[in-house]
């Protein structure tokens, strides 16, 4: 009974450490996920709340569905976006996808 209590003393420690090195892969994958996927994905989402919150009035917008209009109107939750010449929509803000930048935006084919 000796003999064994020594072994079970023995082991002990190294199945610590054998945890603590099985664990060691899974913690790396981890951290390769929060730099690759989970931390840029967080800096889109600030950016794209950032540019939301700054639309003003005459900024090309697209909304959720698609729809290509210029900002006619600003609340605080709500805008009012042009579609057409006399068409216009009121759409929430967050459910605007992009602010358009003139500048990189191209001439339409007509």
């Amino acid at each position: 009974m000796n003999d064994i209590s020594i072994l079970a003393a023995a082991a002990a420690p190294s199945a610590g450490a054998s945890f603590f090195v099985q664990t060691i892969p899974l913690v790396l994958v981890f951290v390769i996920f929060w730099f690759l996927l989970i931390r840029p994905q967080q800096k889109r989402m600030k950016e794209h709340q950032a540019q939301i919150a700054a639309v003003k009035k005459g900024d090309r917008v697209v909304t959720g569905g698609g729809l290509l209009g210029k900002v006619t109107k600003v609340s605080d939750s709500e805008v009012e976006v042009e579609l057409g010449q006399g068409i216009r929509v009121t759409a929430v803000k967050s459910t605007l996808t992009q602010v358009v930048d003139p500048a990189s935006a191209k001439p339409a084919n007509d």
